[in-house]
């Protein structure tokens, strides 16, 4: 079976969960102007929703009922994540996304912008629904380190950094906000957060980003990040953006480090399917 098809198996666990999260993200944009309209169907685009997954099956596998304040929680995570693809793409001058034709290039850059912005403030009017200080203040404080990680990356352009560095950027990046699904979602059940979970969501975050820049590299889509100087896991062990291929080995080693972090931190976890379900999901990552 190909990735997708042993990834919807996975997601088939919770199903109902993610219906429900699709709902509540539709319902927070109306259709009234066309940039909504294309919002909308921005987000009907196929879509992993991989922090969801990853929360809901380590909830229910902790014995955690999902209830509608861990679906609002899910929901800001998927804005959030959503508003930064747009960005990026407005940053990375890309052209498309999962396949089809990127925001910017259906609306241009300026448009692309402010539909990010506007897609935050769905955000921040979720997150005040929520009522949390504690919840508002992770999500703060996650939105500030995926800033710090784009703002690192940019004034770092065409210099090879160290793995140390690397790892940094990409907790920023990527890892922090799936930190932050699990650490918000477990505030939400019982107002303290899961330790073990949120080490769990962080390292499964990275080696999830490892894994994207290898395939990038074997794939041939990370040409324009190279010729933009941004060098992730293949090009720093090669030591030359001209041969990232000689740093994917090692890089796949990097990969499964991460992979078994984060195998550590669900061991813990009662024995059933959705705990297997998580086991499945990190072999599917560093082997697929």
């Amino acid at each position: 079976m190909s990735f997708s098809e042993k990834y919807d198996l996975i997601k088939e666990l919770v199903k109902e969960e993610l219906a429900a999260l699709n709902r509540e993200i539709l319902q927070e944009i109306d259709n009234n102007t066309q940039l909504n309209k294309g919002i909308r169907d921005f987000f009907s685009l196929p879509s992993k929703h991989i922090r969801a997954v990853l929360s809901f099956l380590y909830l229910k596998s902790s014995g955690v009922t999902i209830n509608k304040t861990q679906i609002d929680v899910q929901t800001v995570i998927e804005l959030v994540h959503n508003a930064s693809l747009i960005h990026d793409d407005v940053i990375d001058d890309c052209n498309e996304r999962r396949g089809f034709k990127s925001f910017n290039a259906g609306f241009g850059n300026h448009l692309s912008v402010v539909a990010g912005d506007f897609i935050l403030s769905f955000a921040l009017k979720k997150i005040a629904e929520i009522n949390s200080p504690e919840i508002l203040k992770i999500f703060a404080n996650t939105l500030n380190s995926m800033c710090i990680g784009e703002i690192s990356q940019n004034f770092t352009k065409f210099k090879i950094p160290t793995i140390e560095e690397y790892i940094e950027k990409t907790y920023r990046k990527t890892g922090a906000l799936f930190e932050t699904a699990l650490s918000a979602s477990f505030l939400a059940e019982n107002g303290k957060i899961n330790e073990t979970a949120s080490e769990f969501a962080k390292n499964f975050g990275i080696a999830f980003q490892i894994r994207d820049d290898i395939l990038n590299i074997i794939q041939h889509k990370a040409d324009s990040d190279i010729k933009n100087g941004i060098y992730t896991a293949p090009v720093i062990y090669s030591l030359n953006p001209d041969e990232p291929h000689k740093g994917i080995e090692k890089a796949k080693t990097l990969l499964d480090n991460y992979v078994r972090k984060a195998a550590g931190f669900i061991n813990p976890l009662p024995e059933n399917k959705y705990k297997i379900a998580l086991i499945e999901l990190l072999e599917l990552i560093n082997n697929d």
